[in-house]
C-alpha cells in the first residue's frame, strides 16, 4: 500500500508539528519525537528537570521525550497542543487514527534516535553548552511516552517497552488512564507509570478533558483500581488549574486511596501553547496554591512531602 495512502495527516498539519520542534517518524507517521526544554537546559545551563531529583536514575539531558500515538481521546482544555478544529482549517482525525496498520516498535526507537540525534547535532556550534554532556546526549538513557497524544492508544506499547530497554533505556509512561485493559496487559511494564489526574469527580472531569469517548470517567476509574497491582514505580499526577479544579480536596484524598501510588506529584498547569486560547492566564497557579493545595492533601491521605521544585510548580509526596 503506498504511503499517502495510509498517511492519516494532511501536508499543512505536518508542517505544523515540523514548526513546533516535532519530527514524525515511521512509514505511517503516527510517532513522534521532540527534544525536551529540560534537556536544553540541561546542555545549556546545568538546569535539570525535577525528574532528575526526584526519580533516580533520570539523566534530563538523556532522556527521550515522545509518543508512538499522536492521536489522544480527549479534548483537555490546559493541554498546549494544537487538536483538530483548533485552528480554521486545520481538521483532522485525532481519534482514532485513519490507519490500517502500525510502525513496528522496533523501526519507531530506531528512527526516533536518529530524528532526535539530528535535532541536537547543531548544538555543537553552542559554545554555551557543555559538550561532554551534548556527546552523552546523543545516546538516550530513557524513553519518556509523554510527547503529546496519548501513548496506551498504540497497540504495542509492551513490545515498545521491550525494544528500549533492549538499547539500554528505562522507560516512562504517562496515560490520562483510559485505557486499563492496556495496563493489564502490558508484559513489560514501564519503569514508572504516571497517571494524570485532571478532576476529583466526574463532572469536572467532562469539563476539563473534553473526552471523545462516552465511558472516559469510568474507565479512569478502572485504571485506578488496578493500579495497586501493577508492579512498577506507581505515581498520580494531579494537575491543578486555578478556578477550575483545585477544589474537592476530599475528592483527590480518596482518588488517592484507591490508587495507592507510590508518589504523587501536585503540578500546576503552565499557561502555555495552545492552551492559552482555552484558558486564561489566571488559571496559572502560584507556587503558594500548590504549597497549600499539597499540605491539605498530605493531611487527608497520610502521604508527605518530600520535594518542591519551583521552575516546574511542582510538589512531591510520598
Amino acid at each position: 500500500m503506498e504511503r499517502e495512502a495510509l498517511q492519516p495527516l494532511r501536508p499543512e498539519i505536518i508542517r505544523m508539528y515540523y514548526k513546533q520542534g516535532y519530527r514524525l517518524v515511521g512509514k505511517h507517521l503516527h510517532s513522534a519525537v521532540k527534544i525536551c526544554y529540560w534537556t536544553k537546559e540541561s546542555l545549556r545551563s546545568g538546569r535539570v528537570c525535577y525528574k532528575e531529583l526526584w526519580y533516580p536514575p533520570v539523566q534530563s539531558h538523556r532522556c527521550m521525550q515522545m509518543t508512538p500515538y499522536i492521536g489522544c481521546n480527549c479534548h483537555c482544555l490546559h493541554c498546549w497542543r494544537v487538536h483538530s478544529g483548533d485552528r480554521e482549517g486545520l481538521v483532522w482525525r485525532e481519534f482514532p487514527l485513519s490507519l490500517e496498520e502500525f510502525d513496528e516498535p522496533a523501526e519507531i526507537i530506531e528512527e526516533m534516535i536518529k530524528k532526535r540525534m539530528e535535532l541536537l547535532s547543531g548544538w555543537r556550534g553552542n559554545e554555551r553548552v557543555d559538550k561532554r554532556k551534548l556527546e552523552e546526549a546523543l545516546r538516550p538513557t530513557m524513553m519518556t511516552m509523554s510527547l503529546t497524544g496519548e501513548p496506551t492508544l498504540y497497540p504495542w506499547i509492551s513490545e515498545l517497552t521491550e525494544e528500549a530497554g533492549k538499547r539500554g533505556m528505562i522507560t516512562f509512561l504517562v496515560t490520562n488512564g483510559t485505557m486499563p485493559e492496556t495496563l493489564e496487559r502490558i508484559n513489560k511494564l514501564p519503569y514508572q507509570l504516571y497517571i494524570s489526574i485532571l478532576a476529583p469527580d466526574k463532572n469536572t472531569y467532562i469539563r476539563l478533558a473534553r473526552p471523545l469517548i462516552k465511558d472516559a470517567w469510568e474507565r479512569l476509574n478502572r485504571t485506578l483500581e488496578i493500579l495497586p497491582s501493577l508492579n512498577t514505580r506507581r505515581v498520580l499526577r494531579f494537575t491543578m488549574i486555578k478556578g477550575f479544579n483545585m477544589t474537592n480536596i476530599g475528592g483527590y484524598a480518596r482518588i488517592a486511596k484507591v490508587a495507592k501510588p507510590d508518589y504523587i506529584e501536585v503540578k500546576a498547569y503552565e499557561w502555555v501553547g495552545q492552551s492559552r486560547e482555552r484558558l486564561p492566564k489566571e488559571a496559572m497557579p502560584y507556587m503558594e496554591d500548590i504549597e497549600d493545595f499539597a499540605k491539605q492533601l498530605a493531611n487527608l491521605t497520610g502521604y508527605e512531602i518530600k520535594g518542591k521544585y519551583k521552575p516546574s510548580g511542582a510538589i512531591l509526596l510520598a
